[in-house]
This record gives C-alpha cells, sequence and structure tokens, in this order.
C-alpha cells in the first residue's frame, strides 16, 4: 500500500511539472525572439534527437533503441505512423513558437483548452468511441465559445485550431504506437533532423551562422530548446504510468491557464469581456468533460474491484 502510495506521488509531481513546465515555457521562447520560428523550430528538433540519444545512453538502452528502429523500418504501418506523429508534433512546436513571438498566447492557450475536446471527437470518428451526454454536452459548449470569439475577430483562430488538431492528432497516433515514449520521441526527432539540418544549411552560408556559434548566448539558449522540448514529454510519461487518466485530464488544464495569466498579466495581450465570455463557455464545458471523465473511470474502477472480490464459481 505504501508503495502504491509513493508510486502515485510521484506520479502527481511529475504531472505537475510537466504542466508547469510547459505553462512558463513562453519565458523561455520570448527569449529567442531574435531568431526567426522557422530556425527554432529546426534546431528544437536537432537538440531534441541530442538529448533523447544522452538519456538512452546513459540508462544503457541504446542497443535496445537501435533494434526498435529496425523493426520500425521493416514495417511500413509503424514507419507511417511514426512520420505522420512527426509531421503533426513539429507543425504544433512551430506554431507554439510563433505564437508567443507574434503575441499570441491567449489565442495558443484557447488551443491547449479545447485540445481534449477535439480529442474526444477524433476519438468518436477515428476508433468508433462513444460520446456520453455529458461530453456532448461539453463538446457543443467549447464549439459554440470558439464561434463567439469566431464572430468577434471576424475570423477563425486558426492558432487555437491548428495547436488543438495538431497535438490531438499527435496523441491519436500514440495510441497505436507499439513503443515506449522514449523510443518513439527518439525516432520522431531522428526523421525530421535530416530535414531540420538540410534547412539551416540551406539559409546560412556557414555551419557556425546556422547554429548562431558566434553568440554564445543564442547558442546555449537553442541547446535549451532541446531539454524544454523534451523534458516535460518525459515527465508526462512518467506520470502517465502511475495516476489515473482521470487526474491527468484535471491537471492538463494547469499548462493553458500558466499561459493565459502570462499572456494577460505579463504580456499584456488584451483580454476583453467576448474574450472572457467566449472563454467561459469552454472553461463550462472542460469542467463537464473532466467531471464525467472522473465519474466513468471510478465507475471502471469500481466494477474491476467488484469482479476481483466476486467469488469463484
Amino acid at each position: 500500500m505504501g508503495q502504491k502510495l509513493d508510486e502515485q506521488r510521484i506520479g502527481i509531481l511529475a504531472a505537475l511539472a510537466a504542466y508547469m513546465l510547459w505553462g512558463v515555457f513562453p519565458l523561455y521562447w520570448k527569449l529567442l525572439n531574435h531568431v526567426p520560428a522557422d530556425e527554432v523550430l529546426a534546431h528544437r528538433i536537432i537538440w531534441s534527437l541530442v538529448l533523447m540519444f544522452v538519456i538512452l545512453l546513459a540508462l544503457g538502452k541504446l542497443q535496445s533503441f537501435f533494434k526498435d528502429v529496425r523493426t520500425i523500418f521493416s514495417s511500413k504501418k509503424q514507419l507511417l505512423f511514426m512520420l505522420l506523429a512527426s509531421i503533426f508534433i513539429s507543425v504544433n512546436w512551430f506554431t507554439y513558437i510563433w505564437s508567443v513571438a507574434n503575441e499570441q498566447l491567449v489565442e495558443a492557450s484557447l488551443g491547449y483548452y479545447i485540445n481534449p475536446l477535439v480529442s474526444v471527437v477524433l476519438g468518436m470518428i477515428i476508433f468508433k468511441e462513444k460520446l456520453t451526454r455529458s461530453q456532448s454536452i461539453a463538446f457543443f459548449l467549447a464549439t459554440f465559445g470558439v464561434a463567439i470569439l469566431a464572430f468577434y475577430t471576424g475570423g477563425v483562430p486558426i492558432v487555437s485550431l491548428a495547436l488543438a488538431f495538431s497535438f490531438a492528432f499527435y496523441g491519436a497516433i500514440k495510441k497505436v504506437v507499439e513503443f515506449g515514449a522514449l523510443t518513439s520521441l527518439a525516432v520522431e526527432t531522428m526523421l525530421v533532423t535530416p530535414i531540420a539540418l538540410i534547412y539551416l544549411t540551406m539559409i546560412h552560408a556557414t555551419i557556425s551562422e546556422a547554429f548562431y556559434v558566434q553568440s554564445l548566448a543564442t547558442f546555449a539558449l537553442l541547446i535549451g530548446a532541446g531539454v524544454a522540448t523534451s523534458v516535460p514529454l518525459l515527465l508526462f510519461a512518467i506520470a502517465a504510468r502511475r495516476i489515473p487518466l482521470s487526474m491527468i485530464g484535471f491537471l492538463q488544464y494547469l499548462g493553458p491557464t500558466i499561459t493565459l495569466f502570462i499572456g494577460i498579466f505579463l504580456f499584456r495581450e488584451p483580454f476583453s469581456s467576448v474574450h472572457l465570455l467566449a472563454f467561459s463557455f469552454i472553461w463550462l464545458a472542460l469542467a463537464i468533460y473532466t467531471f464525467s471523465k472522473s465519474k466513468l473511470y471510478k465507475r471502471i474502477q469500481y466494477s474491476k474491484v467488484e469482479k476481483q472480490n466476486r467469488p469463484a464459481s
């Protein structure tokens, strides 16, 4: 019992750390505003791969990793899933970096608020999952909130939808990938690293210019982009194995909430009464969605306990 509580405590702390890091990372990307978003993305990919190899080497898992890589490349299906995951996570990373550089943090936070609801719809379409009544209500409330913003701004919140859909599709693909978080993240970055390297060498005259070696501060920040990318994802993987999905579902709103507050109070981005009204519909939708997930999880756990306690016939 004590070991189980310790494991859960580790899971909660890991989840809190992951979502808090995701929430405050706009401050880090702000330090790289002088570097174009496409170049930051390229460096984020390259240095993430470097960090993945360092971690695999430190854990003594490099040999098993290359064995997994051979397995992936021998399966067209798994290779396609990895390529698609690489594309969707790259789109997500680029959109987020661009949103920070262009003072669109409020819209970025909206994207991560509606992401779980987009995931519900994808689950229904791709995996034939059925929506509960509560989830249906939550989806329509969130859609209404986004519609209010679209009507008010005179256009679709493209940043929000790009972040929400890219991460939702990424999550959907991860459900069918047959490898662990460390291996899959390393393979995803490995697949797009050659493109990132070619792109940087094409737009810069020399390698030293491409890697901003002339400015040690910028060079260090770009290396840190790999750490900023990988560490929260690994913390999330630790949490996902130790705490219930209902708890993760609740904690995941910590990140966009911190981002929203940074956008409003630190960067002074506009947040009008219309924004508040739209966000209120989305917050209400998320409350209903989280409550329904919690109830479903408790029902599943109760049926498991009941089955275990049932006397053998």
